[in-house]
């Protein structure tokens, strides 16, 4: 044991394991489609985040740690800065405006929920699916 170790007390390791979502990375406009289809029958989910907003960052970790891993569905990760017709495109044809981060609950090639920012965490998904 250290000086310092004895004199401040030494702080024990926690394990600290990071929740790794089951994201499918949503990049190209056919996808859109793809999940319009799959909507049919399984709950799919789009997450908008922003990679240059703190805000962004931060709901996604609440998020994150706040999802039940048992839900049965898709769901889809979008980066703004990367995929910008991407998210044209959902605010086109799910006639949703553009937020972010944003996370959008879609069933049967329709939007049935969407919200954005600090309410992302506070979202109970099972009410939606």
């Amino acid at each position: 044991m250290g000086l310092f170790d004895s004199v401040f007390g030494k702080k024990e390791k926690t394990n600290t394991e990071k929740k790794e979502l089951p994201w499918v990375p949503l990049e190209s406009l056919e996808q859109l489609e793809t999940i319009k289809e799959k909507s049919k029958a399984r709950p799919q989910i789009v997450y908008k985040h922003s990679s240059t907003c703190g805000i962004s960052r931060m709901v996604l970790g609440m998020f994150t740690e706040g999802y039940d891993m048992d839900l049965e569905v898709d769901i889809h990760f979008l980066t703004i800065q990367r995929n910008r017709d991407v998210s044209n495109a959902i605010e086109d044809q799910f006639k949703v405006r553009h937020e972010s981060p944003q996370l959008l609950v879609i069933k049967n090639g329709e939007v049935v929920f969407h919200t954005s920012h600090g309410a992302i965490s506070d979202v109970d998904l099972k009410k939606y699916l």
